[in-house]
């Protein structure tokens, strides 16, 4: 006796929403070959954060007289450099055709695009007035705090969504720390640690002992060869936004 074949109606799959710390690389000029050299000197500086990062293209910022682009070999470059690029931002269409030629998705520019005026069509009837309905208050947003109390091991990435992270554990080398808020160490912070990913400038990093191979609040960042000559570098310090500076301050 076999079993029954699952009915039609049951589903196979399922969509869900996730978000992810996607890198934005914005060309401002059509030099690859110093796209090449200056790119190199940023893995140079951090070459764990640059393994498989996830990319969004920006060409957005490429002037209309900038010449073609060989999108190919910019795929290539950034390939290379441990860069996969997941999408484009484009505006000029030579790069808006190339994009499809490479089958990548293109999202809007960065400055918005063109609105298009949506005209009411012909003899369209009119509509009755709703009567108005009661305004009910939002419901106060809330941000949950998530909480690690075991060690953190190189290779591990971690993420707390609308909220803090607090980790009571040490942060081993290759661990990767991110939170839409504010991220507390209390322990040895080895790895690296991202706060504010979704651009909160108001975003701060806490940990016992500056050790980290990166930090980084809103985008803005500093790796490990800039907090070693710091003069907080091993004590238990607050890193804060500043402009675009990151300030680093003994706790």
């Amino acid at each position: 006796m076999t079993a029954a074949d699952p009915s039609e109606s049951d589903s196979v799959f399922q969509l869900k929403g996730n978000m992810l710390a996607v890198t934005v690389l914005e060309l401002l000029r059509n030099d690859l070959g110093r796209l090449d050299r200056q790119l190199a000197q940023k893995v140079a500086q951090a070459p764990n954060f640059f393994q498989e990062t996830p990319l969004v293209l920006g060409l957005d910022k490429l002037a209309e007289d900038a010449g073609p682009l060989d999108l190919g070999a910019l795929l290539d470059l950034c390939r290379r450099h441990g860069l996969r690029t997941l999408a484009l931002r484009a505006s000029r269409s030579g790069d808006l055709a190339a994009a499809n030629d490479y089958d990548l998705p293109i999202l809007p520019p960065s400055s918005g695009g063109r609105e298009r005026q949506v005209e009411p069509r012909d003899r369209e009837p009119v509509k009755p007035a709703e009567p108005p309905k009661p305004v009910v208050p939002p419901a106060p947003p809330i941000n949950p705090t998530k909480i690690i109390t075991a060690p953190v091991r190189g290779g591990v990435q971690l993420y707390a969504p609308a909220g803090d992270l607090v980790v009571l554990a040490p942060v081993s080398p290759g661990a990767e720390l991110l939170a839409d808020g504010n991220i507390h160490v209390y322990g040895p912070m080895r790895g690296r640690a991202l706060a504010g990913v979704k651009g909160d400038t108001k975003a701060r990093i806490f940990c016992q002992q500056l050790t980290a191979e990166l930090l980084s609040i809103a985008g803005q960042y500093k790796v490990a060869e800039d907090l070693r000559r710091h003069p907080q570098w091993g004590n238990p310090v607050q890193v804060s936004l500043v402009g675009d500076v990151l300030n680093i301050t003994r706790l």
